[in-house]
């Protein structure tokens, strides 16, 4: 004999739950302030945390940047800004770190 215990469900989707129907715990909007411009950039070359940290601190310290996430898996760094950065400014920050920046992604 095995006793079974069950747990009460919520009665909709958005009582008792922290996340967004998108299934984060966050909501992007409160992330990103208004107004700001958000860029997704290919990398080559990034291979670990420590890459990411590279790039993510050479791209935050082009002015008007508010928040850079790198992913070395995908080659891929997000980053959000006041305005649209200068191409040349992130390539610089890029190669400053030693990795290469194929462009901004569609």
């Amino acid at each position: 004999m095995s006793a079974q215990t069950e747990l009460p469900q919520a009665a909709s989707e958005t009582t008792g739950s922290c996340c967004s129907p998108s299934g984060s715990c966050h909501s992007d909007a409160a992330e990103t302030p208004q107004g700001a411009v958000t860029t997704v950039y290919e990398v080559t070359g990034m291979t670990c945390g420590h890459c990411e940290g590279a790039v993510t601190e050479e791209i935050s310290g082009i002015a008007g940047v508010s928040s850079v996430k790198a992913v070395a898996a995908t080659g891929r760094v997000t980053v959000v800004s006041e305005a649209p950065l200068d191409e040349a400014a992130v390539r610089a920050a890029v190669d400053e770190a030693g990795y290469e920046l194929v462009g901004a992604t569609a």
